[in-house]
């Protein structure tokens, strides 16, 4: 979800902006020497956070078993400011009285601009040395493409990875699959005939499944385009050559919402597929009430819907298919999901914390090999027991026997995922996956081995490349999205696909109108930055 922020103006008192000022750039006193780390555990470290969505909502830390072994281990007690359903509304009241918490969990990039250009965070360069797990598993390349302009790092990231990583793609019942043949589920055609054979002989089932927002209108996208993914749809932009085009005017893209249309309008996708919320989703996929299910992230819902048909029948579930592909494309070059190597969203220190070196710490700590096993897996001895030769976790026979005991852990520590660390995360399930045969697999782990991770697509240098929404570049940006959301929406109710196309030519029009042509100009220049910074 990405959020747009209002911010009033930032003063904070005895924050001077001057680099040579320590207690401007570090948020206080220096605690400790520069050879004197922080150790977790020896005293006690009181920790505030505010996460800066409207959805998110903070479990009591320490009442599931992993953070409960935090804070009683690491002596860490979390306490988490509510945004109240309103979240841009609460850190701008936060920001106006100074009163701000040791870190914020948000989106990267002009949310955290606006943060640092107010004078608002501490630079984390000064403890990337001390606290070296940041370092170890992220890498110099992926720290400088985080680097604000005046060269600092201020964003702690969150599923990050050096490798493909993601789980964006196509989920199916197998129950419903199997009583209909198993027919072949490889191109658009194949998906076309296989939904209407769903609703031909299951009335109750949702054909194809969309999760909230329309997430799957936008994988439908890939279908028809090789070498692109639905990132593009996200930057309003398509690339071509050395340049960033118009999604308007997308062949690729004009057909993927024709195809939806169609679907659409032959209620072979769910009709609620732009208004339906997160609960709405998550029920019919537990319950097994839809054919092919296709977002972002199936394998969220998928995973513990699978293992729920699996305890009414044994030989029913989910499982994934290979991106489909239109007729004449090349399977291989087909990616439903993009990923960047900073992964999600960040974490940022602000000067509000007393020991902000501490925070830092503690982030660090938990993106490591211990914080991440204790805060997936749970504390070591049931479902792991210490680690390998390479640093990885050495899963025990529960971790095998008990896939409900185990998912439960990482689903309880859903929302204290603040900088999960993909590349430790991933190797480690992938090394133990390998091991077992494939009953005993986790189910999403399998699916991420066999599918998803070799068809994300590099979006690395698409990131940051968004003007700040207070410029003029950022207000064309702001109606552009508009135009773009509604557009995606008449085209899905279009009764035709002529329409489809005088919907997409109306929006072309309207956002050319508004000064479309200069944010793609803005966001080429930015997008050759990126390429050449990460050697492109």
């Amino acid at each position: 979800m990405i959020m747009v922020l209002c911010f009033v103006p930032i003063i904070i008192s005895g924050c001077k902006d001057k680099e040579s000022n320590v207690e401007a750039d570090t948020g206080g006193k220096e605690k400790r020497g520069n050879d004197e780390l922080f150790k977790l555990g020896e005293e006690p470290l009181e920790i505030t956070m505010f996460g800066n969505y409207d959805w998110y909502t903070m479990p009591p830390w320490g009442e599931d078993v992993a953070t409960k072994w935090i804070k009683e281990n690491k002596k860490v007690d979390i306490t988490a400011i509510d945004g109240g359903g309103n979240a841009a509304q609460r850190l701008s009241t936060m920001i106006a009285s100074n009163d701000l918490p040791d870190f914020i969990w948000l989106d990267k990039g002009t949310d955290v601009e606006r943060l640092r250009k107010g004078g608002a965070l501490v630079p984390l360069d000064p403890y990337l040395d001390k606290y070296t797990n940041l370092q170890e598993w992220f890498g110099e390349s992926g720290i400088n493409m985080l680097r604000s302009e005046d060269g600092k790092l201020y964003q702690y990231p969150n599923w990050y990875n050096a490798k493909p990583f993601g789980n964006a793609g196509y989920v199916v019942n197998k129950g419903i699959y199997e009583e209909l043949g198993s027919p072949p589920l490889e191109t658009t055609e194949d998906l076309y005939n296989y939904l209407k054979q769903v609703k031909e002989n299951y009335p109750n089932i949702t054909p194809f499944e969309t999760d909230v927002e329309g997430q799957g209108i936008n994988v439908l996208y890939s279908a028809f385009a090789e070498n692109q993914s639905p990132s593009n749809i996200r930057i309003n932009a398509v690339p071509e050559g050395d340049k960033l085009t118009s999604i308007f005017t997308n062949e690729e893209y004009v057909e993927s919402l024709q195809y939806a249309s169609k679907l659409y309008r032959e209620g072979l996708i769910t009709q609620d597929a732009l208004t339906q919320d997160r609960d709405m989703v998550t029920e019919k996929v537990s319950s097994g009430r839809v054919a092919v299910y296709a977002s972002a992230s199936p394998t969220d819902l998928a995973r513990p819907g699978h293992y729920n048909l699996q305890e009414e029948d044994s030989d029913d579930g989910y499982f994934m298919v290979w991106p489909i592909a239109k007729a004449g494309l090349n399977k291989d070059n087909i990616y439903p999901g993009a990923y960047d190597m900073m992964g999600w969203n960040v974490s940022v220190i602000t000067k509000s914390a007393e020991d902000p070196e501490a925070v830092f710490a503690f982030l660090d700590w938990l993106t490591g090999p211990e914080g991440q096993s204790v805060l997936i897996f749970g504390p070591e001895g049931k479902y792991w027991d210490g680690f390998d030769e390479e640093g990885y976790p050495q899963f025990t026979e529960k971790y095998v026997s008990d896939p409900e005991g185990a998912g439960k852990i990482e689903e309880d520590t859903l929302n204290f995922q603040w900088n999960g660390n993909s590349n430790f995360l991933d190797t480690a399930k992938a090394k133990f996956t390998e091991t077992l045969p494939q009953e005993d697999r986790n189910w999403t782990t399998h699916w991420q081995n066999e599918i998803t991770w070799k068809t994300q697509y590099d979006a690395t240098a698409y990131l940051g490349i968004d003007p700040l929404p207070e410029t003029t570049e950022g207000q064309i940006q702001q109606s552009v999205g508009e135009i773009a959301e509604v557009a995606r929406a008449e085209a899905l109710n279009a009764k035709s696909d002529e329409e489809v196309i005088k919907i997409l030519e109306e929006a072309e029009k309207s956002a050319q109108s508004v000064g479309y042509a200069d944010l793609l100009a803005y966001k080429t220049k930015e997008w050759q930055k990126n390429l050449e910074t990460l050697g492109k």
